[in-house]
């Protein structure tokens, strides 16, 4: 009997070690397959082609939830190019990364009664009862990054949320890691629970690692946004110390967390294109695109068409102005290497797809 069942045993383990395998590369061939999609150039025009000639006259605010954050800059910068485009008056308030100073912004906004506010990739939950109040003043609201999800959010009169998927933005950069180790990634995630579209992009990253047999979450780190430049050179150092080896990737939901490791990673002896090679699953800022390009210290940004997003946001709040419904224009990922960075204007360090955006949109709206 001991013969039978050690025989059974050994066989039981022989299929397991034999599945096992299999459904690892299954996971790796889709990630692969995956980054393939995701590295691609973007060149054709997937946005909306018909709607209202651009309304006259019109003011919008933009209350941005930090201008520190190199993403909530970029959008702000397309809204200028869009409204100006459309002879509207834009103002732009500053959130300083804090709640408080998020909702002063929203209360000085709605006392000047612009016709429109953007919620600028701050937490709508945190400012109910003002932007009830906005609603009341029929100020239009729409907003970029204020959930996780693109598209209208009646809960808070949001006519529209202009984001990439942040579920497929974060999947993106986590199974870049995957690709990239050939399944054994060893991954420290960075986030801040301040912001829940960060909070569930670090999830979603986390949930990758997770599926992936040969890979594994060393730590999952809350730390602000707004303080990084404070807490990030010593925590990189710490966390070197603390993992050695086992610190492969740096999976961060931002690219500002890496705005402030280079010097720490540097006085631990990694050179530029060392491990732990940092992937952010956001923004794709000036800094991200300067370090991926030259090898210092960051492997790859999944960037947002910021400078887009600003576009869409305009033409979201011409739609809500001539009583119609939203786009519903959702961009799809993209995701930027060492190997695909040229691919993205040349020597410009911004995600601006070559895909004549601006073009079409002044097409829609009636002006030149």
């Amino acid at each position: 009997m001991k013969r039978i069942g050690f025989l059974l045993s050994t066989a039981l383990y022989a299929v397991a070690a034999a599945t096992l395998p299999a459904h690892a590369d299954a996971f790796l061939d889709e990630a692969k397959a995956l980054v393939a999609k995701a590295t691609a150039p973007a060149s054709a025009w997937d946005g909306p082609t018909a709607g209202p000639a651009i309304a006259k006259g019109k003011s919008i605010i933009y209350i941005a939830s930090d201008m520190k954050n190199g993403g909530v800059l970029g959008v702000e910068e397309g809204v200028a190019e869009a409204a100006k485009i459309a002879g509207w008056k834009l103002d732009v308030l500053d959130g300083a990364g804090s709640v408080k100073d998020q909702l002063a912004a929203l209360n000085q906004a709605i006392a000047k009664k612009p016709d429109g506010i953007v919620v600028g990739g701050w937490n709508p939950n945190v400012a109910k009862m003002a932007l009830k109040k906005a609603i009341e003043e029929k100020i239009v609201l729409v907003g970029w990054h204020a959930v996780p999800k693109p598209g209208p959010m009646p809960e808070y009169g949001i006519f529209y949320n202009v984001t990439s998927d942040s579920d497929d933005v974060a999947k993106t950069a986590a199974m870049y890691a995957v690709a990239k180790s050939e399944g054994t990634a060893k991954a420290i995630i960075f986030t801040d629970s301040l912001y829940q579209i960060a909070l569930d992009k670090a999830n979603a990253m986390k949930a990758v690692i997770e599926k992936c047999a040969g890979c594994k979450v060393v730590e999952f780190i809350d730390t602000p946004l707004a303080d990084t430049s404070n807490r990030m050179p010593q925590m990189t150092f710490s966390l070197i110390q603390k993992y050695g080896a086992d610190y492969q990737y740096s999976l961060a939901i931002n690219d500002l967390y890496f705005d402030f490791m280079a010097s720490s990673l540097q006085t631990a002896g990694k050179k530029g294109d060392d491990a732990p090679f940092n992937v952010s699953a956001g923004d794709g800022s000036v800094t991200s695109y300067q370090r991926i390009r030259t090898g210092n210290h960051q492997t790859a940004t999944v960037p947002e068409p910021l400078k887009l997003h600003g576009w869409q946001i305009v033409d979201e709040f011409n739609r809500a102005f001539a009583g119609q419904k939203p786009s519903g224009y959702v961009t799809p990922v993209h995701l930027v290497t060492k190997d695909n960075i040229a691919f993205d204007g040349g020597d410009k360090n911004v995600y601006d797809p070559q895909n004549d955006y601006q073009g079409h949109y002044k097409s829609i709206w009636g002006v030149k």
